[in-house]
């Protein structure tokens, strides 16, 4: 007698390839439409489901994770943070929780790089001038659209985990001096491979830097890190971008930050709460805003979902899912 297919949910429409495979696989539950579970759908599955399949639009907190029937396993998340789940309740309920770590390294790391070019050249205000009133452009001028130079600027990376490296080796190849702020400073021969100078204090390090790129997950040790202070540390020609999560600038003391010209601009693919929290910040001409794009390539949501399903099928085997998420990570 064959084994029965173990029950997956999948909370939010994926690439269409991985939802062929997910049905070849498993006996699987798909969305019909590309918006996010209502929490009482949320809970449904859960009370349903051997296995979750979810996404960061999904918040799976305490009394959520409470109403799981004992059949629930595994909640897989496709995609690489993890701060929408409760990995602690989770874990104390005897359920796993899994993530997809290093697949959007590369991808997330030229969307940073690109936004720190976009703000430092002025790309996107040169963009409008050319699609929506290009009979306004006089034509080249010496002092038209000036920006800064990338090359030689010094540039801090807050949080130099996979994408963090990843970032300081393009970034290096741009001719940047790289310097960092992590939870614990890199092996020696680490530092010597991106020419990276380690900060222990992040006040010192944001204080100095041309360029800082905020790459850290969000935590409770993260939340609002850099705050209003650490803001108006920054130096006025100074720029920060993050394809991080929202939550570790307090985007209501950037905008403040912004407004007064205290740094000269912001990248942003991440945001902290909904579209009504950044409506000040689209009025600002030196800010490059993104709908959280920085793992959106083809090729990073499929190897997502590869990851989501390795997990799956290695927790089916009776083996331990090789992207576990464990308490001890937050």
């Amino acid at each position: 007698m064959s084994k029965p297919q173990l029950s997956v949910v999948v909370t939010r429409r994926l690439p269409e390839d991985v939802e062929a495979r997910m049905a070849e696989l498993f006996d699987v539950t798909l969305r019909s439409d590309d918006t996010p579970m209502s929490r009482d759908e949320l809970a449904a599955a859960m009370q349903t489901a051997d296995v979750l399949v979810t996404t960061l639009t999904d918040r799976i907190d305490a009394p959520l994770i409470a109403q799981a029937g004992a059949q629930l396993k595994l909640i897989a998340n496709y995609g690489a943070g993890f701060d929408h789940i409760e990995v602690e309740e989770a874990h104390a309920r005897g359920i796993m929780v899994s993530n997809t770590p290093g697949v959007v390294t590369e991808d997330t790391a030229d969307m940073t790089m690109a936004l720190i070019l976009a703000v430092r050249r002025r790309i996107p205000e040169g963009l409008s001038i050319m699609q929506s009133s290009p009979e306004n452009w006089a034509g080249w001028s010496p002092n038209a659209m000036l920006g800064g130079r990338v090359g030689g600027t010094k540039l801090g990376i807050l949080g130099m985990g996979r994408i963090g490296q990843a970032l300081a080796r393009r970034a290096a190849a741009f001719g940047m001096e790289i310097h960092y702020h992590n939870r614990r400073q890199l092996h020696p021969e680490t530092e010597t491979r991106y020419g990276a100078t380690y900060w222990e204090s992040l006040d010192q390090m944001v204080a100095r830097m041309d360029v800082l790129s905020i790459n850290c997950p969000h935590t409770p040790a993260t939340f609002h890190l850099m705050n209003a202070r650490r803001l108006n540390l920054m130096k006025e020609d100074a720029v920060i971008v993050n394809t991080s999560r929202g939550e570790v600038i307090d985007q209501a003391a950037l905008a403040r930050t912004l407004k007064a010209g205290k740094i000269a601009g912001a990248g942003l693919d991440v945001y902290e709460g909904g579209v009504a929290e950044f409506e000040e910040l689209r009025a600002l001409e030196n800010v490059v805003l993104l709908p959280h794009m920085g793992s959106a390539t083809h090729e990073a949501r499929i190897e997502m979902g590869q990851k989501v399903m390795l997990n799956i099928m290695t927790l089916d085997h009776g083996n331990r899912p090789p992207d576990l998420v464990i308490p001890s990570m937050l």
